[in-house]
């Protein structure tokens, strides 16, 4: 059961630099048709790099907010031998909507689907924490 959930793990740490070479990549195509310039990263004033680059960036960051609770439910669960089917379960759906979310913002950014992946994956987080504390008591 540990290794599915390290995988899920690997697979949400794999997320996080797939959704950083896309946001480099977006920004030294906007340096290079000259929207922005290499100063601007100085203090990352990137307001004229234009959406595409602002919205992987913003994505980007994203990766650091929410699933800093995932790895910690993740290794709070290893520490406590509390890692079950439910729990490993429950970290594939987190990371697979975590997937999903990023795949829209990057790609269509539907406001209501991505807020939606945003929404189902924070109760999945938090079923993650009770399945956690109904193991621990």
């Amino acid at each position: 059961m540990e290794k599915w959930l390290i995988v899920a793990m690997f697979t949400q740490v794999l997320l996080t630099f797939i959704i950083m070479f896309i946001m480099g990549k977006r920004r030294f195509r906007a340096a290079k048709q000259k929207t922005i310039e290499m100063k601007d990263f100085l203090t990352m004033e990137l307001e004229k790099a234009g959406s595409d680059v602002r919205v992987a960036d913003r994505n980007f960051i994203n990766q650091f907010e929410m699933p800093v609770l995932f790895f910690t439910a993740c290794l709070t669960a290893l520490q406590l031998n509390a890692v079950g089917y439910m729990f490993v379960a429950l970290a594939w759906v987190y990371v697979l909507l975590r997937v999903l979310h990023s795949y829209i913002h990057l790609t269509s950014n539907t406001l209501k689907v991505r807020y939606y992946s945003f929404v189902i994956s924070s109760l999945v987080m938090l079923s993650m924490w009770v399945v956690i504390l109904t193991r621990v008591f």
